[in-house]
């Protein structure tokens, strides 16, 4: 038990460890605020999935109550999830794989190549932003071979079909200082 300890302190000397990895891979700026605030406001997982909360909802007045309220309750679970199926799509799709890597490939290569001299092209020195165009423009055969297009369409179907059921069927969670209200009968 102590030995476990030492070790994840050791790792989290040498800055291992996944609650300080994670920051350390995003840039400051607003991305990392964003998922700052998405971690932050983050639900727990297990009233999330707990399948005794999820019931059918007995007229469309409730069905459009659970989905306002569960998409606002649970909008940062939501959003893992949908990042969730981003990864689970890009690492089932070996090609999708492959055009990933030429993308980001082709982006270090003009990184490190501004970084000892400005790039010249026909004369001319090519701004940041038309170097990653041309690094898009040279990875765009590779993505349109690896089927981006329905991968992109498949993820934001397969979200909407998950979060869509999940937020129609979960029961609503009760909201702070919200007191119980006799139904008419």
């Amino acid at each position: 038990m102590a030995t476990e300890k030492d070790q994840q302190m050791d790792a989290e000397a040498e800055g291992l460890s996944a609650a300080t990895l994670l920051p350390k891979l995003i840039p400051s700026g607003a991305g990392r605020e964003w998922l700052e605030r998405r971690r932050a406001t983050i639900r727990p997982w297990g009233t999330f999935v707990d399948q005794r909360r999820f019931s059918r909802p007995r007229n469309l007045g409730e069905l459009c109550q659970r989905l306002v309220r569960n998409v606002e309750y649970y909008q940062s679970n939501y959003v893992f999830v949908f990042l969730g199926l981003i990864v689970y799509c890009v690492v089932t799709s070996p090609m999708l794989l492959v055009a990933l890597a030429v993308f980001f490939g082709a982006c270090y290569i003009l990184y490190l190549r501004t970084l000892q001299s400005k790039f010249v092209l026909f004369g001319r020195e090519v701004t940041p932003v038309h170097q990653y165009a041309l690094a898009g423009a040279v990875s765009f055969p590779f993505f349109w071979l690896a089927g981006a297009g329905s991968a992109v369409f498949w993820v934001l179907g397969a979200t909407l079909v998950v979060i869509g059921s999940h937020a129609a069927f979960h029961q609503i969670e009760p909201l702070e200082g919200e007191e119980l209200q006799m139904e008419p009968v």
